[in-house]
């Protein structure tokens, strides 16, 4: 048996198509049987063999073209359909040309009418028995949960509440007994979806819960912003009912959905924000079929830009990252998911200039997304020479390599701590923008940086650290009560990256639009709340600033005007050119102190490079109105939506 399947596996694209071509036969056959009350006259017996070698050939060729012998049938919907009802069309006319050309004498038309039909219906039902079939499987070997059904109600009757309901309906009766679905549209009011009916408007989820005894409600409205969201959230509180919702429509790739998608609220619903559109063409262009490379392709970042990239089909990813443990993973992840794309995994510190010189010499990258940084305020404070030596000298290893080996573009991942910077980190990623920047003026590499603030869910940031705190039951630190911050999520910042590096020609710094700044504290009282306790539950402590932090993050700095861009989530920062010859010489001064043993003399070389550096902790609160720029004015705002968010500092 297992030997069977793995032949199947194997020769399942030959077997596809061979089954095609049976079906195809008895369609032909069928019709031509049909047309002539099944005594086909013998002048046509060697016709018929010339019609089915032509019906064939040109059946195959035009199936293949459109890559109806890829789908799986188990899943085989409307989609499906539509594209077999147009595959036979085009099919049929193109056969009815040939023959035209091919026949000398007269034969009927009806024939082809007749084996246009009998192909979508043969074909069409076999894929869907077999659909039909799997679903019955599924419902069968569906374990019958203890005790009763749960009593579900789905918010939301559009499309993504459709296919929830009807995979629930033919797959998890067992499990779930739908009751009523709610939405705010009237015209809805009263019909049925898959046999559930639309109870209402979504107001009234708190008294219908009640009423039907409701177990578990399920959100189904994936375009549903983070402020939609905490309202709805509000609103179910009260039922008692355990809260579902879908993911994003950002994360829904393919548009499908699926019970398996439904997971409990979390915080990065909360913060959920329009979707990002792509410019796929532009972006699959300039990775597909290139050899692209990521540094610190085990992190946070790195890791989600590699999983972005492999949807693109590069020529081959290379995954350049210092922790064992995170490439072994990520390698491993993007294998499985990915198995067409190459993946060369290499254990490589970006400070080791030998060992990266070997990689671009032999893989001669097109395109470097630069991810690979230290990150944490805190702990660069007490290491300053780690900073300098990872953030301002590696990155400046690799972008004088990505110049040396023609890389056609170079994309440094970059930070809103470098805005008038008041931490090492912050001042260090500042350096290495300002050194990129410079390379690129004599470069025929582009050199592209991308600045954006927190990302919800990396490695070592709040929200992670906020989860581990209430496990263990509080408190939940928290430095300041007015401490703010931008954020945004780690695929969409990925995304968003990838669109920045397209779009730039080379100098250009651009930053990406978070959106409206949150308070940390009042995403620390959101994710008590998620947890399903109370602030007399989970203690909430002020610790008290940490050196290097500052109350509000900037994105961009006053030398800087930001202009819009073709993308509406991303902008345009043109800085004061530096002299290449000019950090070159203040790269010196960092290198003798690189060691880090005298603090004051680290921040005294940075001070030196970026004059506007403040060392220690700013206790700068955010602007209640941030400065309407003037066309003269260096000072510019992010315009998202009703108000503006203060984008420049």
């Amino acid at each position: 048996m297992g030997v069977a399947r793995r032949l199947i596996v194997q020769y399942r694209r030959a077997l596809v198509v061979a089954v095609h071509l049976v079906l195809w036969t008895a369609a032909l056959l069928l019709a031509l049987a049909l047309r002539f009350d099944f005594e086909i006259p013998s002048a046509y017996g060697t016709i018929v063999p010339r019609l089915l070698v032509a019906s064939l050939a040109v059946r195959v060729l035009v199936h293949w073209r459109l890559g109806l012998f890829h789908g799986l049938w188990r899943y085989s919907g409307a989609r499906d359909l539509r594209s077999l009802l147009w595959a036979a069309t085009l099919s049929s006319i193109a056969l009815m040309a040939c023959w035209a050309f091919m026949s000398t004498g007269n034969f009927p038309r009806s024939v082809f009418a007749l084996d246009w039909a009998f192909s979508i219906l043969i074909v069409g039902g076999l894929r869907f028995s077999i659909r039909t079939i799997r679903e019955v499987t599924l419902q069968n070997a569906m374990p019958q949960s203890s005790g009763k059904r749960r009593r579900i109600l789905v918010i939301g009757a559009g499309d993504a509440g459709e296919m929830l309901m009807r995979e629930i309906v033919r797959i998890y009766a067992k499990r779930y007994e739908p009751v009523g679905l709610l939405d705010d549209n009237a015209g809805k009011h009263g019909e049925h979806i898959h046999g559930v009916p639309v109870l209402g408007p979504i107001s009234q989820v708190t008294e219908l819960a009640a009423e039907k005894k409701i177990d578990e409600i399920i959100v189904a409205i994936p375009s549903l912003s983070g402020r939609q969201m905490r309202e709805l959230l509000e609103l179910c509180r009260p039922t008692g009912a355990q809260i579902r919702t879908l993911p994003g429509v950002d994360n829904l790739i393919d548009g499908s959905v699926t019970v398996s998608q439904l997971a409990e609220v979390n915080i990065e619903d909360l913060l959920r924000r329009v979707p990002v559109t792509l410019d796929a063409e532009a972006i699959g262009r300039s990775i597909q079929g290139r050899v692209v490379m990521v540094t610190g392709a085990g992190g946070s970042i790195g890791s989600e830009l590699c999983r972005q990239v492999s949807r693109f089909n590069p020529k081959r990813l290379l995954l350049v990252e210092q922790a064992e443990n995170s490439l072994f993973h990520i390698d491993r992840q993007l294998r499985a998911e990915h198995p067409s794309v190459d993946i060369v995994p290499f254990i490589a510190d970006i400070c080791d200039s030998r060992r990266l010189e070997e990689i671009f010499a032999a893989e001669r990258p097109h395109v470097v997304f630069h991810a690979a940084a230290h990150k944490h305020v805190p702990l660069m404070e007490a290491n300053p020479g780690e900073a300098i030596k990872n953030n301002v000298f590696g990155t400046r290893k690799v972008a004088d390599l990505a110049d040396r080996y023609g890389a056609e573009k170079f994309v440094m991942v970059s930070t809103d701590k470098a805005v008038n910077p008041t931490s090492i980190m912050g001042v260090s990623k500042r350096v290495a923008e300002m050194y990129v920047q410079a390379l690129s003026q004599r470069s025929r590499t582009q050199f592209v940086t991308v600045r954006f603030g927190n990302v919800l869910g990396s490695a070592g940031s709040v929200v992670p650290l906020f989860r581990e705190q209430i496990a263990k039951g509080g408190p939940v630190t928290v430095t300041h009560p007015e401490m703010q911050r931008y954020f945004m999520t780690i695929p969409e910042a990925c995304q968003l990256v990838m669109q920045s590096g397209v779009m730039g020609k080379g100098g250009e710094i651009f930053v990406l639009d978070m959106g409206e700044p949150v308070k940390i504290v009042d995403l620390a009282r959101d994710l008590i709340r998620l947890s399903g306790y109370s602030e007399r539950d989970i203690e909430i402590e002020f610790t008290g600033m940490r050196p290097g932090e500052k109350l509000f993050e900037e994105l961009a700095v006053d030398e800087e005007s930001v202009d819009k861009t073709k993308h509406p989530k991303i902008y345009v920062g043109k800085f004061r050119p530096h002299a290449l010859s000019e950090l070159e010489r203040a790269y010196e001064s960092l290198h003798a102190v690189s060691n880090g043993s005298d603090v004051d003399a680290v921040k005294q070389a940075f001070k030196e490079i970026v004059p506007e550096y403040k060392g220690g902790v700013s206790m700068t609160l955010p602007p209640d109105e941030p400065p309407v720029p003037t066309e003269r004015s260096s000072q510019s705002i992010v315009s998202t939506g009703d108000r503006p968010t203060p984008a420049l500092a």
